[in-house]
């Protein structure tokens, strides 16, 4: 499976981006890959591969690349729930840098990127995400809906907010289809709801199903939170989504 290291230039800088792909020279839909709030590691760069080993084009932006390369913060093998607080404690400011103004401009030069890639076909792509990268996934297809055919977010975190420009405010803008995987705990009930009703409203094809036996994190095998029969639901449920709306591209 050919992979690289890339450099995506962006209003702010280069952003280096990990890439996974098929062989064979031919062209593939592309994918963008929002990580979750631990960023771009091993555990990410083989979820690309493996989504790479099923036909498509996959790109895995670094979300802290204003700090630096990948990874910005010393990461354990394993992500154990004794050092979770402290590896979140280093990551939280430049998490809370990464305001919507950086989002939608580094979405825009992320889609632009993979979108022009030799590799990618001409068709609109799919954007998914982890964590607070399915926030990031929605808010790129909502800023894009002439590009993002597709948008997928697990144990997502942050598309209901009481900010003006919360996620769950701007699905009117969405045109993708839209699958949710949550765990139990991954928001409020009541959002939960408010974040139902405003799909609804906009009439958005989407999915939305809250996953058993898992808790935040759930896809994640590098951490505490990692359960297998929600990682395979999870493949259950993308692959068919990405066949249904990229998969001529």
């Amino acid at each position: 499976m050919p992979t690289k290291t890339l450099q995506i230039p962006t209003p702010d800088g280069q952003a280096d981006a990990f890439a996974a792909f098929p062989d064979g020279g031919e062209r593939h839909p592309g994918v963008l890959l929002y990580t979750d709030a631990f960023g771009v590691r091993p555990e990410l760069e083989e979820r690309a591969r493996e989504l790479a080993g099923h036909g498509y084009y996959v790109l895995v932006p670094n979300l802290y690349y204003r700090h630096g390369p990948a990874p910005v913060a010393e990461l354990p093998e394993h992500i154990g729930e004794e050092i979770r607080p402290a590896v979140i404690a280093r990551l939280m400011p430049l998490l809370e840098e990464h305001t919507t103004e950086r989002i939608l401009r580094d979405a825009d030069a992320y889609l632009e990127f993979l979108t022009t890639r030799p590799e990618v076909g001409t068709g609109p792509v799919a954007v998914m995400g982890y964590c607070i990268g399915g926030a990031l996934a929605m808010r790129t297809a909502t800023a894009h809906p002439d590009k993002v055919a597709a948008v997928a977010g697990f144990h997502p975190g942050f598309l209901v907010t009481d900010s003006p420009d919360s996620p769950h405010r701007l699905v009117s803008e969405l045109t993708a289809e839209v699958h949710l995987g949550l765990s139990a705990n991954d928001m409020p009930p009541e959002a939960l709801v408010e974040l139902h009703q405003a799909l609804d409203a906009a009439g958005v094809r989407y999915t939305s199903e809250t996953y058993p036996g898992t808790v935040h994190g759930f896809t994640m095998s590098d951490t505490d939170a990692f359960s297998a029969s929600g990682l395979k639901r999870h493949w259950d449920r993308l692959l068919p989504l990405l066949d249904r709306t990229v998969a001529g591209n």
